[in-house]
């Protein structure tokens, strides 16, 4: 303790020492005057601002009264920012047509709708299946890149040799019984007027397969089984087997797969 008050001792100059300098400087030894006592400049009080909003914009100058036009509403039904234009709606380019929307073709049962030479050739496929005759479709049997079509893939193999391959006897009978079911039913006439119209047996293969109800699926019983009808609603289409003759009467077609 002693210490530290000689310490603070040689620190303070003894007071009777500050009246001579202070005079000696032209000070005065009057009591300092506080802050609040300084004299102030009058400042004239500034008045508060106030905020006011802005009037909304005048839609139509000519007429002032008139209730502001709302934006046009876009494709997607939202009303576009203000000053924005919504995008205009895709239009088809010159000449080029709308997409039309994919329509499930009448399903038909009469013959007499068929032209003559579409109607000849499946009468004697009928008639030559139900003779159990498989040899005379032979000369039915067109041949060449245009030929009848009865594999998915390449095969130069005999046609007739390669139908008998296809029926599970051997022989053809099988194979023919399943082009006479096929006959008939009931059919659809593809692409009338275009250079691929054809004229298709059963009508399943063009119908949704998933549409099927009632007398449609009794009908397609007598082609497959429950378990091939089963495999075909998980494809999404008839697989089995089908006839196509053109409106000029060629046979164009008879195969099975997808």
């Amino acid at each position: 303790m002693m210490r530290f008050h000689s310490l603070r001792s040689r620190c303070v100059r003894p007071a009777a020492a500050l009246p001579a300098a202070l005079l000696a400087l032209g000070l005065s030894l009057s009591p300092a005057a506080a802050l609040s006592e300084l004299p102030q400049e009058d400042v004239p009080a500034q008045p508060p601002v106030t905020s006011v909003p802005l009037p909304p914009p005048i839609a139509n100058p000519s007429n002032p009264t008139a209730a502001p036009q709302q934006a046009p509403a876009g494709e997607d039904g939202k009303t576009a920012p203000a000053g924005e234009t919504p995008p205009a709606a895709a239009q088809p380019e010159e000449g080029e047509q709308p997409a039309a929307a994919t329509e499930t073709p009448e399903v038909l049962y009469d013959l007499s709708q068929l032209p003559e030479p579409v109607r000849a050739l499946r009468d004697k496929l009928v008639a030559i299946a139900k003779a159990g005759d498989i040899e005379a479709l032979r000369p039915l049997i067109a041949t060449g890149d245009e030929g009848t079509m009865l594999s998915l893939g390449d095969s130069t193999e005999d046609p007739i040799t390669f139908l008998k391959g296809l029926s599970g006897d051997g022989e053809g009978y099988e194979i023919l019984a399943i082009l006479e079911e096929v006959l008939e039913a009931g059919y659809v006439h593809l692409e009338p007027g275009a250079e691929g119209e054809m004229y298709v047996w059963p009508y399943f293969f063009a119908v949704p397969i998933e549409s099927l109800k009632g007398s449609q699926l009794v009908e397609l019983f007598r082609l497959v089984t429950a378990g091939d009808y089963e495999d075909m609603k998980n494809y999404g289409a008839y697989i089995f087997y089908r006839v196509g003759i053109t409106p000029a009467g060629k046979w164009a077609f008879f195969v099975a797969g997808d």
